[in-house]
């Protein structure tokens, strides 16, 4: 297996956390996984963007046109980062609403801020509930829900319910996305 991802955001929504969750999803399935982790303006509600390598990858690093995914916890800062996504069969899985602009990727775009607001679910789980449409929507991404729940569970047992709920919340609200 060779799966690159980019997680971008801003500092506090979560994007290491997810690049963790990934590694130990990885690491349950047998897989190797190289993660780098961009910490620098992340206290400060900066730029944050972390990239991913699942299986035989000797290098952290990604160059331009590569990713098979694409999260962006934010839109922005996933404008910011597209030119690492492969333009033929890479995906975007961005938090946007109505006004983000076409792009000649393939996007799957949610507003989960939206959600988050009308009380969906916290905030603070905005990065697990972009995983969950990811999880539905992403048919090449190389996680199933359980492999993903388990790596959850494995993080913060205490915190786990919670943000499985959140994930499958999202899964249920992918199926009124138009893909």
């Amino acid at each position: 297996m060779k799966y690159q991802v980019v997680i971008a955001g801003i500092g506090g929504q979560g994007a290491v956390f997810l690049v963790k969750v990934l590694a130990l999803a990885s690491k349950l399935k047998d897989q190797k996984c190289l993660a780098t982790e961009n910490h620098g303006m992340s206290q400060r509600g900066g730029s944050v963007s972390c990239f991913v390598k699942i299986g035989e990858f000797y290098s952290p690093a990604m160059d331009e046109n590569q990713a098979n995914l694409l999260i962006a916890l934010e839109e922005n800062e996933g404008l910011r980062n597209i030119q690492y996504l492969n333009k033929e069969k890479g995906t975007l899985i961005v938090n946007a609403d109505e006004t983000f602009p076409k792009i000649e990727h393939k996007a799957i775009k949610i507003d989960a801020f939206k959600r988050a607001k009308e009380g969906a679910f916290p905030i603070q789980s905005l990065n697990v509930y972009m995983l969950g449409i990811t999880l539905a929507c992403d048919q090449n991404f190389p996680f199933s829900v359980d492999e993903i729940e388990d790596a959850i569970r494995s993080m913060n047992a205490k915190m786990a319910d919670k943000n499985i709920e959140v994930l499958h919340l999202a899964i249920n609200d992918a199926k009124d996305l138009e893909k």
